[in-house]
């Protein structure tokens, strides 16, 4: 059964292996976290071992399989298996009656009460995963295997420093190209900028960039 670390991380829960599944539990495991992953194929869980030691072999995803998984112990699960209408409803219905705080479903309509429903495949696994590591980020777009556009809400320990000062560029390779604030943009971003509440930056970051600012 999966237990919550003692660390203050986010714990997820992926139910369903399909090209969405996997994407998004590798993801979340390159950007550090160790997710639980839920499937009835063995061979498709056998690969995942490679990325977390949570992974489970199921034959159903009723109330009580799921909950011998441990899946009630994360604080999001993500039910990855919207082909399936009636399973992916009854499956998330579950979950959200397990008491896990965010559930998120895949799915092709906007059946599944009681949680958030996204409509994706691969690109939008890999913008959920980094969203669900970096809670400031607002939305996350792939440029490119290396580049990526990122928008996030500037974070709380830089109001007030200028971008020379806070030196986001020399920590951690992010380069702001504009700044919105109460709906006005400035895309001619000069270093002497003083940041402030309530700031939205857009900014391209790499890789390795992401993972950097995602830890600090």
């Amino acid at each position: 059964m999966f237990k919550k670390s003692k660390s203050d991380s986010k714990s997820y829960g992926i139910i369903g292996l399909g090209r969405f599944g996997s994407a998004l539990a590798v993801e979340l495991a390159k950007a550090g976290a160790e997710p639980l992953v839920i499937d009835g194929n063995e061979e498709k869980v056998r690969e995942m071992r490679e990325y977390t030691e949570n992974a489970f072999v199921v034959n159903s995803f009723d109330k009580k399989t799921l909950s011998e998984t441990g899946i009630q112990n994360c604080d999001v699960a993500v039910v990855c298996i919207g082909e399936k209408m009636d399973t992916s409803i009854l499956t998330t219905l579950n979950v959200v009656s397990l008491g896990v705080p965010t559930v998120i479903s895949k799915a092709a309509s906007a059946a599944q009460g009681g949680a958030e429903v996204v409509y994706p495949e691969r690109d939008m696994a890999v913008r959920l995963a980094h969203k669900l590591e970096t809670p400031n980020m607002l939305d996350f777009v792939q440029l490119s295997r290396k580049l990526n556009l990122l928008k996030l809400e500037v974070p709380r320990k830089i109001v007030g420093m200028t971008i020379m000062s806070a030196d986001m560029r020399g920590r951690f390779g992010v380069n702001i190209i504009a700044i919105e604030n109460n709906g006005n943009l400035t895309d001619n971003v000069h270093p002497d900028y003083m940041f402030r509440e309530g700031d939205i930056l857009y900014a391209v970051v790499s890789e390795k960039s992401m993972t950097r600012l995602s830890d600090w």
